[in-house]
């Protein structure tokens, strides 16, 4: 049959000529006139049209024992493929392992995730976890948590509401939620919230050294779940639900104490006193009976919650703590503090010696002054009365004013010699560091190190001393250290000693 030419095409003409006149070929045609090869072919009626039916597909190596394939995996799901090419063999297969491999993979069913239904003896665990529900305070610019810890066994329910994740936050809720229940479990089973795992890796699991600590003092073991396995704390995971659906729709608050305070008393009246849809029973009495006596007491330990941050004061002699600013005294701008806060103040220590005490604000950028700081800073800001002294020394007088004469001279930084004797004036009281100057000057020296050695070797130990000493590891290398100058001690020494015979 033949097929019938498309006379309309534009180039038919051409392509006719070169191909039945001068015998080229449909290659030598398709490059002469820009035309593709098949659309060539198909003008001199050599190739079907492009409407032509696709081709039936070709018949696998397989489908002859498709049947006797579906049986063996249908009696062994996971039969593996070497077993099946085995099986085959006798039966007249010609084909190889990979194509069996790829057949199998497609048809061979895959396995089901398997959840277990978890149970719990009394006081045996509890679950922990946060949820975060937005911007939910009129007027502040701080993130609502939720703190969510519910026993596995009874499923008693402890929730509180709070403005930060932090790991004081965190421990503090922890204390709340451990003094509800009026004990601790053996375990406690926690997300991987970074203020409890720093990684968590298919090897182990490296936990938080300070909540480690925490729990050796509380008596309970930590364990943590699996990355993205939330089936793995459904107790607690169930309860954020319920508190989202049930509790937070249609609440109105003024502030966080209002929020809380709904919050305990939906707690306490409703969700641990209804009947639970899991156990068919009522947590609150469960708990009640069963359980409280099963916790762990309380130890009399007292572990320190509060976060802890060393920082440098400003120009503006303020310090930067959770996204506000808090004055301290103008004096101490350049020194090295230690910041404490817990819910209700932020204390801020120079040494052993604390500074300053303000009120904590839960807000983003606020500026907590005291009246006396600025008072400070006014009756400094004329500048000193004196040619050389700093304003921060004033009270250090003629004696402050001929040592810093001296300093002048020499080749030491005016500035971390200021910053130095500062910290001694705070910590020590103006009377003992100009004692201790007096002293460094008669043995012909200046320089803070000469200062703070008289002052810890011959004027007594630093006044508590005993807090310096309870700080945490991190505070202690924050703050600034009172380092031993072994060979100052002996120059000191060397010229203590020499005087007496000149006096002679």
């Amino acid at each position: 049959m033949t097929r019938k030419l498309d006379t309309e095409h534009p180039k038919m003409a051409e392509v006719l000529k070169l191909a039945l006149l001068d015998g080229k070929s449909a290659r030598t045609i398709s490059s002469a006139l820009g035309m593709s090869r098949r659309t060539v072919r198909r003008l001199l009626g050599k190739a079907p049209p492009r409407s032509a039916a696709t081709p039936a597909p070709r018949e696998s190596m397989l489908t002859p024992y498709e049947g006797a394939l579906q049986q063996l995996l249908a009696d062994t799901p996971y039969m593996k493929a070497p077993a099946l090419l085995e099986r085959l063999r006798p039966l007249g297969y010609t084909g190889g392992l990979t194509i069996l491999r790829g057949w199998a993979r497609k048809r061979r069913p895959r396995p089901k995730e398997v959840f277990l239904t978890l149970s719990f003896e009394p006081g045996a665990a509890v679950q922990v976890d946060w949820a975060d529900f937005g911007f939910a305070l009129p007027g502040c610019p701080r993130r609502v948590s939720a703190f969510v810890m519910a026993q596995c066994h009874s499923r008693h329910l402890y929730l509180e509401f709070c403005l930060s994740q932090s790991m004081g936050s965190f421990l503090r809720r922890m204390e709340n939620a451990a003094r509800f229940f009026g004990g601790t479990t053996h375990i406690d089973i926690f997300d991987n919230m970074k203020t409890v795992v720093l990684e968590h890796t298919p090897r182990g699991t490296r936990f938080n050294p300070t909540f480690l600590e925490y729990a050796r003092t509380r008596g309970f073991a930590a364990k943590a779940c699996n990355v993205a396995k939330g089936n793995e704390k459904g107790i607690v995971e169930r309860p954020i639900g319920f508190v989202r659906e049930r509790f937070w729709p249609g609440r109105r608050f003024t502030d966080l104490m209002d929020l809380n305070t709904q919050a305990m008393r939906w707690r306490d009246d409703f969700a641990n006193n209804r009947v639970h849809e899991v156990t068919g029973k009522v947590p609150a009495l469960v708990f009640e009976n069963e359980e409280r006596r099963r916790l762990k007491p309380l130890s009399n330990v007292t572990f320190n919650t509060d976060e802890v941050e060393g920082l440098g004061v400003t120009k503006m002699f303020r310090v930067r703590f959770d996204r506000n600013f808090y004055s301290v005294p103008p004096r101490l701008v350049g020194q090295q503090v230690l910041v404490r806060g817990n819910e209700n103040e932020v204390r801020i220590f120079l040494g052993p010696k604390e500074v300053a005490v303000h009120r904590r604000s839960w807000g983003v950028g606020e500026d907590v002054e005291a009246v006396p700081h600025r008072e400070q800073a006014l009756a400094l800001k004329p500048g000193a009365t004196a040619a050389f002294l700093p304003t921060a020394l004033t009270e250090l007088g003629e004696v402050g004013l001929q040592y810093f004469k001296v300093l002048h001279a020499g080749p030491k930084s005016l500035r971390k010699e200021t910053e130095r004797l500062v910290f001694l004036a705070e910590v020590f009281g103006n009377g003992p560091v100009l004692d201790a100057i007096s002293d460094v000057m008669r043995t012909g020296h200046v320089g803070a190190e000469y200062v703070e050695y008289v002052l810890r070797h011959q004027k007594g130990p630093l006044a508590s001393r005993a807090a310096a000493e309870a700080r945490p590891a991190r505070a202690r290398r924050t703050a600034p250290a009172l380092a031993r100058p072994v060979r100052l001690r002996r120059t000191l020494s060397a010229a203590e000693d020499a005087e007496p015979r000149r006096a002679s």
